[in-house]
């Protein structure tokens, strides 16, 4: 769509502000402009456009025109720059009395007369990001599930870009992705900051009635893919999944002329991959045009190359995903495509991923899903399709839809044989045959066969995957605090985390009074200072009363300091399967502008158990309060053969083998990340009942390894 930057309070703001457009410039190719206090230049391309102006605020735009060709930044009472589509441009002109001539001149002539807030920005249909100037203001929102791009730091100063990478360039390398559900208003004068929340999607109530559920879903799922329709040439990522298949059969069955793109690996003694295989059985039978870019093992990492400092990223997922798309985008764009649409968002609105399945309450997982997709998949495929100069579009993130489909019963979207079923059911009844309609769903990195790819390259290269990647990025995918509390979830977390090229900043612990604390782990708690100086990983610490939710406001002031202190992007927790604690961490970061990652939510328990022995932890339980557990288990440390007792005691007594359940409370003593080890020297075991009880350290060292 287009690249937006502003600086504020920076001296000479507009040759920097050039400076960061140009790093974007692939973001519009049809003009660009800027304004500053004292100027207002438009010119065709980045290369002719000049300011002279001293001036310590400037906006400025790259355009990509869709929807009418109307320069950027606009003037009005106050200076405009924007990265929208706006899907009810006209209804609202209309409304409204206005003369716009697009979307953005629309939503500019919206704010110029009823201001930022989310009252206003509720009356939008569609996907923007803004930065709006006025009276020594400064408001910047972006659309309230994230689909565009906006990144900003303050320190002094505000700056804002679509792109970090933009930032980077004028040597700002603090810079944080605006939180969707936040609006920014910055006082230029004062440089004072205020995040105004903004309210996001309701599980409540459900609808009830199947047959009327079904009816209401077709009528949105088409309006959802027809408003959409763009005046330009257009295309579909396609998979053969059935996410892909709907968009297009709607469009065929309308008439549009259309090509479907895909990719994947092929290498000889590899299995073809799933998905182009899927892509070209499913356009055989649909008619559909199809154009398939494969690519050779030894072409890899030539890519790799140019993807991961795209889309700042060396996380072996989001690389993976990129791959694919990458390659149908570039094909797509030798065709002169200008959008492209993709699937993306049915997994999370219909209950299509593993996590769902595993989840006690559907969707709360699934809505839970939608906080983060602003991290973990919009930014990537806004900055792939961009740099192609495509527009992306995402008909199943469409707003009215997902509105609707979070309310939709999870018995009619999951069960134990098959996920996404009422999406199914109704391709089915639009003609699609059972084969296709219920294929069982493939991550892309998988039904493209680059997962495969980058894992064989790494083998080459005598690494892991993580290790490998890391080298075509080396900045660190997030600057992140882990909660930590000396057990063995938090510590895991913190280790997959690193292993997954984050730069764990900090560990975050909380000391808890009340050692029946609903959020915290009490036992041997002011160990985790030594584990910290054995990891060589600061730690901040905060204490409470631990009173029921009393609690959460003290955690949110310890994080709130460790995002100042650390210059945090995100937080990790250990967290396998509470969704006490997971929902109420989600809750604090979403309001603090953090990321939220989970890297054990839902693994199998007993399968972390081992992976935890098998990577070289050494664990030991500090408390015990379980049947079938007995003194022996304190103070020992844990073997694959004591994993193996827990999973007879699951049999038996239904124990949590992670104990998640309050069975037990581990402490690690040494793990891949320590420098040194824990050694405990003195200790005491006190047993109130026969399966109750701790293990009291006395005192302990950082020992040698």
């Amino acid at each position: 769509m287009c690249g937006i930057v502003g600086l504020f309070d920076q001296e000479n703001a507009c040759s920097r502000a050039i400076k960061a457009l140009n790093r974007i410039s692939y973001r519009g190719k049809d003009g660009c402009g800027i304004c500053c206090d004292s100027c207002n230049e438009y010119a065709k391309d980045i290369g002719s456009l000049k300011c002279k102006s001293e001036s310590k605020n400037a906006i400025a735009h790259c355009l990509h025109s869709v929807v009418g060709l109307v320069k950027q930044p606009l003037i009005g009472k106050g200076k405009f720059a924007a990265n929208c589509e706006i899907y009810n441009w006209k209804e609202l002109n209309e409304k409204h009395g206005f003369n716009a001539k697009n979307d953005a001149e629309l939503l500019f002539n919206l704010i110029e007369k009823k201001g930022v807030s989310d009252d206003v920005l509720k009356e939008l249909d569609g996907v923007y990001s803004f930065i709006y100037w006025i009276d020594g203001k400064v408001y910047a929102a972006r659309d309230i599930i994230g689909l565009k791009p906006l990144w900003f730091a303050i320190d002094g100063f505000l700056v804002l870009a679509s792109e970090k990478k933009a930032l980077e360039d004028i040597g700002v390398s603090d810079a944080q992705e605006l939180n969707p559900r936040q609006i920014i208003e910055y006082d230029v004068k004062s440089k004072k900051l205020n995040l105004i929340e903004r309210r996001f999607f309701s599980i409540a109530p459900e609808h009830e009635d199947k047959d009327r559920i079904k009816n209401e879903l077709k009528k949105l799922l088409s309006e959802a893919i027809k408003k959409r329709i763009p005046e330009r040439k257009f295309g579909i990522l396609f998979s053969g999944g059935i996410d892909s298949t709907f968009i297009a059969m709607v469009y065929k069955e309308i008439g549009f002329d259309f090509t479907c793109y895909t990719a994947g690996l092929e290498e000889e003694g590899l299995k073809e991959a799933e998905d182009l295989v899927y892509a070209e059985k499913v356009s055989k039978e649909l008619g559909l045009k199809l154009k398939v870019r494969k690519i050779k093992l030894n072409e890899v990492e030539k890519y790799l190359k140019i993807i991961e400092p795209l889309i700042e990223s060396s996380d072996v997922t989001k690389v993976g995903v990129a791959l694919p798309f990458y390659l149908a985008c570039e094909q797509a764009a030798k065709d002169g495509v200008k959008v492209i649409f993709s699937g993306l968002g049915s997994e999370e609105i219909f209950a299509g991923y593993e996590r769902h399945g595993k989840s006690s309450d559907v969707n709360k997982e699934c809505l839970s899903g939608l906080l983060k997709m602003y991290e973990r998949d919009l930014y990537r495929d806004d900055v792939v399709t961009m740099f192609h100069n495509i527009e992306l579009r995402v008909p199943f993130l469409d707003k009215k839809l997902v509105d609707f489909a979070l309310k939709i019963p999870a018995k009619f979207k999951i069960s134990d044989e098959h996920k996404k079923i009422i999406l199914r059911e109704i391709a089915e009844e639009m003609g699609l045959k059972k084969e296709f309609a219920w294929r069982k769903k493939r991550a892309a990195q998988y039904g493209s066969n680059f997962d495969k790819a980058i894992g064989k390259l790494a083998k080459k290269n005598k690494s892991n995957k993580a290790e490998y990647l890391n080298q075509f990025y080396k900045m660190g995918n997030q600057r992140i605090g882990v909660l930590f509390s000396s057990g063995k979830d938090s510590c895991y977390s913190a280790y997959i985390m690193k292993k997954r090229n984050y730069d764990v900043a900090c560990l975050i612990t909380m000391k808890s009074k009340n050692p029946d604390s609903y959020m915290f782990h009490t036992p041997n708690v002011d160990i985790a200072r030594l584990q910290a100086e054995a990891m060589e990983i600061p730690i901040i610490f905060g204490e409470t009363e631990g009173e029921k939710e009393k609690e959460l406001d003290d955690l949110k002031e310890l994080i709130s300091k460790a995002k100042e202190k650390y210059k945090l992007d995100g937080i990790a927790t250990g967290a396998l399967f509470s969704d006490y604690q997971r929902q109420r961490i989600e809750k604090i970061c979403d309001s603090l502008g953090l990321k939220m990652y989970a890297p054990l939510w839902h693994k199998d328990q007993e399968l972390e158990m081992r992976e935890l022995i098998n990577n070289g932890f050494e664990i030991i339980f500090s408390s015990i309060a379980a049947e079938g557990l007995d003194r022996s288990w304190l103070g020992r440390k844990i073997t694959l053969k004591d994993v193996d007792r827990l999973v007879q005691l699951n049999r038996k007594y239904g124990i949590n083998i992670a104990g998640e359940g309050g069975e037990f409370e581990s402490l690690v003593i040494d793990a891949p990340m320590f420098k040194k080890k824990i050694k405990i020297v003195d200790s005491e075991i006190k047993m109130e009942v026969e399966n109750s009880g701790i293990y009291k350290i006395k005192k302990v060292i950082l020992a040698e390894k």
